[in-house]
């Protein structure tokens, strides 16, 4: 398992994301909730919810604790259906080569009514938006920094970007809708005046695309949840985030 450990790597401080991630499974009601941690990392988030009184199953692929659950998350996951109430998946499905069934999988394994907290490099960001404009590329998905698998088991890094809007469908698609989404630290306060030009471009196209909607009041299902994500994908936090985190609710 030694060599597993040099070919996937974590950040080795808690992060901004991850206190924000703690923060919404703690606004969950539960005393004991069965939380699985995935991918565990340096398992800082696995001691911080055990040390609330949550019963926590950390899953990795790598070697970092012995007491982890060895989980490949291209593959199905060993877990029965149902088996948590909590799902956290911290930077992981941007790792993935297929994160549809990566998803599908989160999805089966959390319970009904349970929660999926996820977060990942924030593509729809507006510092993400102009990275693209002058490189082709979107922010921590430069294909430098991308591998192969070649036949071994590596990390690929982050080789699929996915925005909310991408998130919310294939969430939906497993049964799962949409219930917070916001963001870690800005990204380049600098470009903030920027940012606040763009930010009045997307507004107005986002209010011109839900007029073509039914009103709120006057709908259910698709159109309602369509009113929703875009209210989230112009808030500050999804718009200017280095991290976007968002967390998901299986009907």
């Amino acid at each position: 398992m030694a060599s597993l450990s040099r070919d996937f790597s974590h950040v080795p401080n808690f992060t901004d994301y991850m206190a924000i991630a703690v923060e919404l499974v703690l606004r969950i009601p539960g005393e004991k909730l069965r939380i699985l941690d995935m991918p565990a990392g340096n398992g800082m988030v696995s001691d911080f919810l055990r040390k609330q009184g949550h019963d926590v199953t950390s899953a990795d692929i790598n070697s970092e604790r012995p007491d982890y659950a060895y989980v490949n998350m291209e593959q199905p996951l060993p877990f029965e259906d149902a088996a948590f109430d909590v799902v956290v998946c911290l930077e992981g499905v941007e790792h993935v080569i297929e994160p549809n069934s990566f998803i599908s999988e989160m999805c089966r394994v959390v319970k009904p009514g349970g929660h999926i907290i996820v977060s990942m490099p924030n593509v729809q960001a507006l510092y993400s938006r102009l990275e693209f404009l002058f490189t082709g590329t979107m922010f921590q998905f430069d294909p430098r920094f991308s591998r192969h698998p070649r036949g071994r088991l590596v990390d690929r890094g982050h080789i699929s970007p996915l925005s909310l809007a991408q998130l919310h469908y294939l969430f939906a698609e497993h049964g799962a809708s949409l219930v917070e989404a916001t963001g870690d630290k800005i990204k380049r306060k600098a470009l903030l005046p920027i940012y606040g030009v763009l930010w009045a471009f997307n507004m107005l196209a986002a209010k011109l695309r839900t007029r073509k909607l039914p009103r709120v009041t006057d709908t259910t299902g698709e159109n309602r949840e369509l009113h929703g994500l875009y209210r989230f994908m112009t808030r500050a936090r999804p718009m200017m985030s280095r991290s976007l985190v968002t967390c998901w609710k299986r009907a």
